[in-house]
Formats: structure tokens, C-alpha cells, sequence
């Protein structure tokens, strides 16, 4: 895995950058430089940058991006030429010195096979949610930062039929689906350039004759859109969401919803999710190993007459038949 383009301006960290084993380096404020090995978080003492020298190092990485990293402009997320995912914040939002994270993508060439070797999935998940891919269901992954949604999303995407056309939309490149007919775009939130938003780019993409449409991450207003699309014949979305349950995944993107909505009630807003929604796949990280911890089949009598969520009704539509659920051990 290559790093050259940014190694001449992290020098004290190279030796981590180019170790196999390092899956992710921090670099704190108080310049404490720490490392995820093999699962496992730790601090590596008696590495450290010049003062100055990493945000000047930051400042030069990002220029060469074409993105800003600056007093204005403090924040800065970029995809590296391998996939690896960089980002860095500097004063005054942080002190006294920068903060930085590079996550090394590792996952480009996994298998749904691997997945499996790695119990993030059993065997019996694997071909529901293959099944479930091909048959051009509406998916949503969620589960917390750094917990695997990325990674189970590119390889499900491995489900869809070649002939597809996918369009896929993210913040910071870094999905790599291996499919003929891809379309990637990447909005421009911290760039030199004009603001384009995911949800600018989501309303673009859908007047160029997608298949597919996978969103690397919901987060904003592009909820709206992203759901009535499912919700008009664009069948077989994917996409990820931040939620600490399947469960809460339901209220988070609801919530999103809402906030690009006008005049439009909870209620309807639960109802839109339950008809466009099919799948929400719950990731759990625990003690270093991911692992899919719950699927949860939205179009089942998930609501309520009120609309609210029932997951009571859920689990026992589940364990007569429909569609699996299975949980870690606590």
C-alpha cells in the first residue's frame, strides 16, 4: 500500500503508514501519536513531530488535494490514491497542535467469503443478503464509527448483476465497487471550488439513468431525497447510516428526514421509511471484531396503528419466518 505522496510530510509516522498490521494512526492535539493494531487501540511513545511541522506538513497535503486547510477553514477529510481516508482538524478548533486520523483501507480485494472467515457474518446472513442484493431490495447498514459499514457495503455490492448501471455519491471518496458500469461522484464541501452538496449531487445523478444508487454515508438533507427516490421505483439502493441500533437507525434517518422536509409529520415521514426502506443491517464493534449483530426487515409489521415503531411485532415476524434476526451475546 502506497503512502508516497504524503510520507515526505509525516516522516516520524512512515514506518506506520507502510506497517501491514496498522489498521488506523492518530495523531492527538497534545501530540501523542496512537495506532489500531490487529483490533486493538494503544499509544506508541517517543513518537513525535516538530512543532510545527505537522500542520505545515497538513497545510501542503492539502493544497496538493485541492482542498483548504486553513484559520477559515480548519477542518479537512480527503481520500488518499490507495483508498486510505485522511482527515485533519488544526487551531483554533482544536489545541494547541493538529489532530489527525489516516484509516488504511484494507478491504478492497474482501470477499463475501472473507467477511465470513472473519465472522462479521454467518453463512446463512450471507446468502439472505446476497438474495437480498440481487433482488434489488432497499438496504440500510448502520452501526457506529469505524464499525465496518463500508466494507460490508462493498462487498454486498459484489450481489449486484453486472449489467447494472450504479451510480454511487460520498463526502470523501471510498467505496471500490467492482462492477463495469460504475458512476462515482463526490461532493465539495472544503474545497477551493463551489459547494456542492451530497444532496445537490443526489438530485443530479437521478436524471442520469441510474440502476443502482449507492450513498457512501446519510447524514443530511439528502435524506429526503434519497427516500422518495426509493420510494418512486429507484429499487436496490444501498447506503450507510451512524445509529447505535437497527432500531435507531429507523428514528435517526427519520429525523434527517425531517429536517429537509416542510409540513411533514412524523408519522408520514415512519410510513415513507417503512414503504422505501427493506433492510437495516446493525454493524456492532466489540472487543476489537466486527459483526453484524442485527438485520432488521422494515416491511414487516415494524409500526404500530400510530406509526410508532413496534419491535415486539418485529421480532416475532421475524422468528415465524420472515426475514432473520440474530443478536451477539452479551
Amino acid at each position: 500500500m502506497s503512502f508516497a505522496v504524503i510520507i515526505p510530510f509525516l516522516k516520524p509516522i512512515k514506518h506506520l503508514l507502510e506497517s501491514e498490521t496498522v489498521s488506523e494512526v492518530m495523531v492527538n492535539p497534545n501530540s501523542s501519536v496512537w495506532v489500531e493494531e490487529n483490533g486493538q487501540i494503544q499509544l506508541l511513545p517517543g513518537i513525535h513531530f516538530d512543532d510545527g511541522a505537522l500542520q505545515t506538513g497538513l497545510e501542503v497535503i492539502a493544497n496538493r488535494f485541492g482542498k483548504k486547510l486553513d484559520a477559515d477553514s480548519p477542518i479537512m477529510n480527503l481520500r488518499l490514491p490507495d483508498g486510505s481516508r485522511m482527515a485533519a482538524m488544526i487551531p483554533p478548533v482544536v489545541n494547541p497542535r493538529p489532530l489527525m486520523t489516516i484509516r488504511r483501507f484494507t478491504s478492497r480485494n474482501f470477499a463475501l467469503a472473507d467477511l465470513i472467515q472473519r465472522e462479521m457474518l454467518t453463512d446463512a446472513q450471507a446468502v439472505t443478503l446476497s438474495r437480498a442484493v440481487r433482488d434489488g431490495q432497499n438496504i440500510l447498514i448502520a452501526g457506529g464509527t469505524g464499525s465496518g459499514k463500508t466494507t460490508l457495503l462493498n462487498v454486498l455490492a459484489d450481489a449486484i448483476p453486472e449489467q447494472e448501471r450504479i451510480l454511487i455519491i460520498e463526502d470523501t471518496a471510498e467505496l471500490h465497487i467492482r462492477k463495469p458500469h460504475i458512476v462515482s461522484a463526490e461532493s465539495q464541501t472544503d474545497t477551493h471550488r463551489s459547494q456542492i452538496t451530497f444532496d445537490d449531487l443526489l438530485k443530479a445523478v437521478l436524471r442520469h439513468r441510474p440502476d443502482r444508487i449507492i450513498v457512501g454515508e446519510v447524514r443530511g438533507q439528502e435524506a429526503r431525497t434519497l427516500l422518495d427516490a426509493m420510494n418512486t421505483g429507484h429499487r436496490g439502493s444501498l447506503a450507510t447510516i451512524h445509529a447505535s441500533s437497527a432500531e435507531e437507525a429507523i428514528h435517526r434517518l427519520a429525523t434527517l428526514v425531517m429536517r429537509g422536509s416542510i409540513g411533514l409529520s412524523l408519522d408520514a415521514i415512519k410510513e415513507d421509511i417503512r414503504r422505501g426502506i427493506d433492510l437495516i443491517v446493525y454493524i456492532q464493534r466489540q472487543h476489537g471484531r466486527r459483526r453484524i449483530h442485527k438485520v432488521l426487515d422494515v416491511r414487516a409489521e415494524c409500526l404500530d396503528t400510530e406509526r410508532r415503531i413496534n419491535i415486539s411485532d418485529c421480532e416475532a415476524h421475524l422468528s415465524a419466518g420472515g426475514l432473520f434476526q440474530e443478536s451477539l451475546p452479551r
